[in-house]
């Protein structure tokens, strides 16, 4: 309702400039009466692409009198001139089968390079799968010709103008909020944080694939959805994916998809999380895990933007915005062999580097007392402070398990504690290092040294393992061990 009320009252032209001018009345899209006007003020400009002049003169006859027109009668031609000014086109209408450029080839180029301008197609020889494939990667409709020109046409350009009216007027309130978690929810005030937000502001607006490092546990993931909430891609999905949870075949399966009968167990034809993610942004997580066969099928993606599901003989093409990550120094992994360079180089076209939170110290008390509502909150605790013994006691801690430790070491001291303030003897590492002083020299024997070492090696397993919460690829990870080695040092050391 609101919606209908906002767009539908009718526009009146300023007197001031005919056309391309700054409106002095009402500056959100006007849809009903009128020339359209967008929400920056100015007469709503479309381009019209079609190798039939014929049909270029119907659409041109539909909408000049709303609408501020250009026709070209090629996609080449309507690409040159976007690149000369981009300004140009609020939404652009392109036929679907033209010689040299297809309006696939078309849609995909202005995807790419002007996300925010939403593209109509129209196709005289339309197909369910056509109508599909154009959906599937981006296009904002799809009008199959003949169509009734004088409603139908507007009509979809209007609707389209509102939801890239919609798209603009929510970037511009982003950019004016003040987010009172901290920056797009990452918490932090520390000079190393400011300049990775800075970074995260330059990158995320462009279309480059970027490689975030760091150690496990520092937020990689909350640094590529804040690129992705600031990209133009920001409505399309954020799909996220742990390359180091799965194994090879289910990997690529989970990536490109597969068909039916492609390997034991596929009893149906899946679709892949690259044609998921399309029109958003796909994040891989701990990429440096990826088998050199999975690093080729990346490679091939990322050139080719083409991705083969599992089993099958067919390219589908995909629009996607790919983020990495990865706790490992992959210029070490590709100097040692593991790591294709090739791969590496398309990754790192930008790299933020996220620091440890020992690195950072001074963001503790606002990270803790975040995590204290945050936690509080979701068991239903009332817990409202942090005593000064306990601030100084998180502070000291060197914090190996980075944010996510001391996120848990705020929810284990909730949960234990008592009252409205968290004490020192609540947090579990100042509970173990009360254990350790208060215990008395041990008067039993010395062990030979080759049991000293199996009973530490114990030792770090269970407790790795109970960091990683009895995740075998995380608990690998932590320890900076390939995930088959650790396992095997499990299978020799059984607890």
């Amino acid at each position: 309702m609101w919606l209908h009320e906002h767009f539908s009252h009718r526009n009146r032209r300023c007197p001031a400039k005919p056309r391309l001018a700054r409106c002095c009345h009402q500056p959100r899209p006007k849809l009903v009466g009128g020339s359209t006007i967008t929400p920056d003020g100015f007469e709503a400009r479309i381009v019209a692409v079609d190798d039939d002049h014929a049909m270029l003169r119907v659409v041109e006859r539909a909408l000049r009198r709303r609408f501020d027109m250009q026709t070209f009668g090629s996609a080449e031609a309507a690409l040159d001139a976007l690149a000369a000014d981009p300004s140009i086109a609020d939404v652009l209408l392109t036929d679907l089968h033209m010689h040299g450029m297809t309006g696939f080839d078309l849609l995909a180029e202005v995807r790419a390079s002007y996300p925010t301008v939403p593209v109509i197609i129209m196709t005289g020889r339309a197909t369910v799968d056509a109508a599909v494939e154009a959906l599937r990667l981006g296009a904002y409709d799809f009008l199959v010709k003949p169509f009734e020109a004088s409603q139908a046409l507007p009509t979809a350009v209007s609707r389209a103008i509102a939801y890239r009216s919609l798209i603009t007027i929510n970037r511009d309130l982003r950019r004016r909020l003040d987010v009172r978690d901290g920056f797009e929810g990452i918490v932090g005030h520390a000079p190393k944080m400011r300049q990775l937000f800075d970074v995260i502001s330059s990158v995320a607006p462009t279309t480059a694939t970027a490689l975030i490092s760091g150690e496990s546990g520092t937020g990689k993931e909350l640094v590529a959805r804040a690129i992705h909430d600031r990209s133009h891609r920001s409505t399309g999905r954020f799909v996220p994916l742990n390359c180091g949870a799965l194994g090879e075949t289910l990997l690529e399966s989970e990536l490109f998809g597969h068909v039916k009968g492609a390997f034991t167990g596929a009893s149906t034809s899946r679709v892949g999380l690259f044609e998921e993610a399309s029109g958003g942004t796909l994040f891989l997580d701990e990429v440096g895990e990826l088998s050199p066969s999975t690093q080729v099928r990346l490679l091939r993606v990322l050139q080719e933007r083409e991705v083969r599901p599992v089993g099958s003989n067919e390219t589908r093409r995909v629009d996607v915005r790919l983020l990495a990550a990865t706790h490992r120094d992959l210029a070490v992994e590709v100097a040692e062999g593991r790591f294709r360079q090739d791969l590496y180089y398309r990754l790192k076209v930008v790299t933020l580097l996220v620091p440890a939170l020992r690195d950072r110290v001074d963001d503790i008390p606002l990270l803790a007392q975040h995590f204290v509502a945050k936690v509080s909150e979701r068991l239903g605790k009332h817990v409202e402070s942090i005593e000064a013994d306990a601030m100084a006691a998180l502070q000291r801690h060197p914090w190996p398990g980075n944010v996510r430790e001391l996120e848990n070491a705020i929810e284990h001291a909730i949960v234990l504690g008592s009252g409205s303030s968290l004490r020192s003897a609540d947090l579990p590492m100042t509970a173990a290092t009360d254990n350790d002083v208060a215990r008395p020299p041990s008067e039993e024997a010395v062990l030979p040294l080759t049991d000293a070492k199996e009973a530490f090696v114990r030792g770090y397993l269970r407790d790795v393992l109970a960091r990683a919460e009895g995740s075998v690829a995380e608990a690998s990870r932590l320890a900076g061990m390939d995930r088959s080695n650790f396992r095997r040092l499990l299978k020799r050391y059984p607890d």
